[in-house]
C-alpha cells in the first residue's frame, strides 16, 4: 500500500497559511495526528478548557508555544518535511500550556520564559531524536517534560517567574487510605473518562476532552478508540489498587495510559490482535509507572508530566520482540506521526 499524500489546507501556497497549517499540524502531533482539523479541535478544547477555569493565559500559551518552536524549526533549517507534518509543535505547544499553568501569566517576563522554553524544546527534541535515532526509539513529548522540568525547577530561583501552582516539596509517603475511597458513580466514572484524555494538555475538563476525542477521530478513528479504551482501562486500573481517589476523578492516573495505548497500539507497531493486547498491558504498566514517578517527583515539587508515558513507550517499543514496527508505507496517516520523529 502506497502512502498517501499530505493534505493540506485550501490556499496552502500561502505563506501564511501554510504556517497556521503547520501550527496546526503540530498540535494534532500530540496525539500522534498529522491532521489540521484534528488540531483545531485541540485547541477549541483547550481554549473551552481554560474560559471555563478562568485560566485564558493557558490557551494563550498554547497558541505562542506551538507558533514560537514552528518558527524556531525555521530558523534552524529543520527538516522540511518533518516540519510540515507539524513534528517540531508538538513539544513546544505543551511547553506553552505548562508555564503559565504552573507559573501563572501575571508578569510580562513569564512570557518571555515561555519564548525562551519553547525555542528549547524543539532543540532539546532534535538533541534527543538524534541521540535515539540508532536505537528506533521516537523522542515523542521526552524533550517537553525534560525542558518543563528545567523551568520550574529554575522559577524558584527567579522571583520574576517563581511557582504559582506547583505542589510543596515533602518526603516520600504512603497513600492515606481514606483517599482511596470515592462513591463511584456514572458521573464520575464519566468525567474521569474525559478528564484522562483533556489532562494530555494540562486541562481539567470533560467536554474539552470529549472535544480532543472527536479531534482524533477526524483524523483516524482507531486512535480515537484507543484513547476512549486506554483511558477506560487505566481508570478501572487505578481504581482497583486503590489509588487518590480525588486524583483519579481529575484524571491525572489516566493521561500518560492515553498516550501509550495510543502510542504502542496504532503507531509504533503495526496493528493486529496481539499488538492490540500488547497495548493493553502497555497501558496497565503505565498506571503503575504513573504511581511511582508521582513519589520519585514528590521531594522536587514538580509534576510528572508524560514522563510515564514516555518511559513505557520507550521500554514496550524498543524490543519489538515479533511485534513488527511500522512499515513506512503503512497507513499514511500514522506514518506522519511520531514515528518520524529521528528525522
Amino acid at each position: 500500500m502506497t502512502a498517501e499524500p499530505t493534505r493540506h489546507l485550501p490556499f496552502a501556497d500561502n505563506a501564511a497559511v501554510r504556517f497556521v497549517d503547520t501550527c496546526l499540524r503540530g498540535a494534532s502531533q500530540v496525539f500522534f495526528q498529522n491532521n489540521p482539523i484534528t488540531g483545531l479541535f485541540l485547541l477549541a478544547g483547550i481554549f473551552w478548557g481554560s474560559a471555563t477555569a478562568g485560566t485564558i493565559p493557558v490557551a494563550i500559551g498554547a497558541v505562542l508555544g506551538v507558533m514560537v518552536g514552528t518558527l524556531a524549526a525555521m530558523l534552524l533549517g529543520s527538516d522540511e518535511t518533518a516540519l510540515r507534518k507539524g513534528m517540531f509543535g508538538f513539544n513546544p505547544i505543551l511547553v506553552g500550556i505548562a508555564v503559565p499553568t504552573f507559573l501563572g501569566g501575571q508578569h510580562p517576563l513569564v512570557w518571555l520564559y515561555l519564548v525562551i522554553g519553547a525555542a528549547a524544546a524543539h532543540v532539546v527534541m532534535l538533541a534527543a531524536s538524534r541521540a535515539l535515532e540508532r536505537y528506533g526509539v521516537a523522542a515523542s513529548t521526552g524533550p517537553f517534560v525534560i525542558t518543563t522540568w528545567i523551568l520550574m525547577l529554575a522559577a524558584s530561583s527567579f522571583a520574576q517567574v517563581s511557582p504559582v501552582s506547583l505542589a510543596m516539596p515533602v518526603l516520600p509517603h504512603a497513600i492515606d487510605g481514606a483517599v482511596a475511597h470515592a462513591t463511584i458513580t456514572p458521573l464520575f466514572l464519566l468525567q474521569a473518562l474525559f478528564r484522562n484524555i483533556s489532562q494530555v494538555f494540562l486541562v481539567n475538563n470533560a467536554i474539552a476532552g470529549l472535544l480532543f476525542v472527536i479531534g482524533i477521530a477526524a483524523s483516524s478513528i482507531r486512535a480515537a478508540l484507543f484513547a476512549v479504551v486506554g483511558s477506560a482501562v487505566a481508570m478501572a486500573i487505578a481504581l482497583l489498587f486503590g489509588a487518590d481517589a480525588h486524583a483519579i476523578a481529575n484524571g491525572l492516573y489516566g493521561f500518560s495510559p492515553v498516550l501509550t495505548a495510543i502510542g504502542v497500539g496504532c503507531v509504533f507497531l503495526r496493528p493486529s490482535w496481539k499488538v492490540t493486547l500488547y497495548a493493553l498491558f502497555a497501558t496497565v504498566v503505565t498506571v503503575i509507572v504513573q504511581g511511582g514517578m508521582n513519589i520519585l517527583v514528590e521531594p522536587f515539587g514538580i509534576p510528572t508530566l508524560t514522563m510515564p508515558f514516555v518511559l513505557t513507550m520507550w521500554l514496550f517499543t524498543f524490543p519489538k520482540m515479533d511485534l513488527q514496527p511500522r512499515s513506512p508505507h503503512d497507513n499514511a496517516a500514522m506514518d506522519d506521526g511520531q514515528a518520524a520523529l529521528s528525522t
